[in-house]
């Protein structure tokens, strides 16, 4: 990018306060970087040369505070994105959205004291889907309205819901908790859910283009295969084996796979004979663990904490 996208903000005991932008807005200098504290949003532009492969630009801090400030979603038309952030005064969770245009940020579930996690756009567009942990420390898919009123339980049988996926607006591919895990997937006229496979990572993915989803089939060796789940109902075929050491995927709307381990953010695309490196951030001391692209493929959230924290060298 050619300017710094947004000003930093911090979190103080009242709420959230926007930083002004720096004097130099230049981002091509790694001092300009503000490390994360904790798990921070990073803001990077996504380009694609003519092969379609992808690369990143440098990437700016959006919330340079201490705690938890994770799982990125852009909105539907690109102006922002929400994210869970985890206020340590309380030990609460709430969705909030970024806005680009004004570089503000606004509270969206604050009705009570339960904790919300994992935002993920309604397909009617009329609102989000969350995952609340409730007041007995249930975990239920619920929805809110964009501005967080007529929050109601999507799936009031189906417990504990860790994370999910829109196959369309009638049909939902769950990660629900257990040991192992299970992908299921839900019926929301009847309610109920039919087990697809056990032992599967965290991340479920709309696949560009089609009504499938993807998740991260683990082998008893610790290894990965990324799989596909057909709208059709026909069996989960493999698409690649998942890059070693990594948790999340993303999809570019061009088709590209993107996910990350350490600090290396990897692609591939049909056809590949295996993963490019295209983004090593070694040098800025950070590990990358979740990813979210926006609708028009212009820029990538990245999820991100300190290197030396997590284990890993840095260089």
């Amino acid at each position: 990018m050619n300017k710094r996208l947004l000003a930093a903000f911090t979190v103080g005991l009242f709420g959230l306060t926007a930083c002004a932008p720096t004097a130099d807005e230049s981002t091509s200098e790694a001092s300009d970087f503000v490390p994360p504290r904790d798990t921070d949003v990073l803001i990077a532009e996504l380009t694609f040369n003519s092969q379609g492969l992808p690369s990143i630009g440098t990437p700016t801090n959006l919330t340079q505070r201490r705690d938890y400030d994770n799982q990125p979603q852009f909105v539907p038309d690109g102006s922002g994105f929400w994210y869970t952030i985890n206020d340590p005064q309380n030990d609460q969770a709430d969705i909030w959205r970024y806005d680009f245009a004004t570089e503000g940020v606004t509270r969206v579930t604050m009705s009570s004291p339960e904790s919300e996690y994992s935002a993920t756009p309604l397909p009617d567009g009329s609102g989000i889907s969350v995952i609340r942990v409730e007041a007995d420390s249930t975990q239920r898919l619920w929805r809110f309205d964009l501005d967080g009123a007529n929050g109601a339980v999507i799936l009031p049988n189906v417990a504990p819901v860790g994370y999910h996926a829109w196959v369309d607006e009638n049909t939902l591919a769950l990660f629900v908790l257990g040991d192992p895990a299970t992908l299921q997937r839900a019926d929301l006229e009847t309610g109920q859910t039919e087990v697809i496979t056990g032992n599967i990572g965290r991340s479920i993915q709309r696949i560009p283009g089609s009504d499938d989803v993807s998740y991260a089939q683990i082998h008893e060796d610790g290894t990965a295969t990324i799989m596909r789940l057909p709208s059709e109902r026909t069996p989960p075929e493999p698409i690649v084996e998942a890059v070693s050491g990594a948790d999340f995927h993303a999809w570019a709307p061009n088709g590209s796979l993107l996910m990350a381990s350490g600090s290396v953010v990897y692609a591939w695309s049909l056809g590949a004979d295996e993963w490019a490196p295209i983004a090593d951030f070694s040098h800025l001391n950070i590990s990358i663990s979740r990813l979210a692209i926006s609708p028009n493929g212009s820029q990538i959230a990245m999820v991100a904490e300190i290197a030396e924290i997590l284990g890993f060298p840095s260089n």
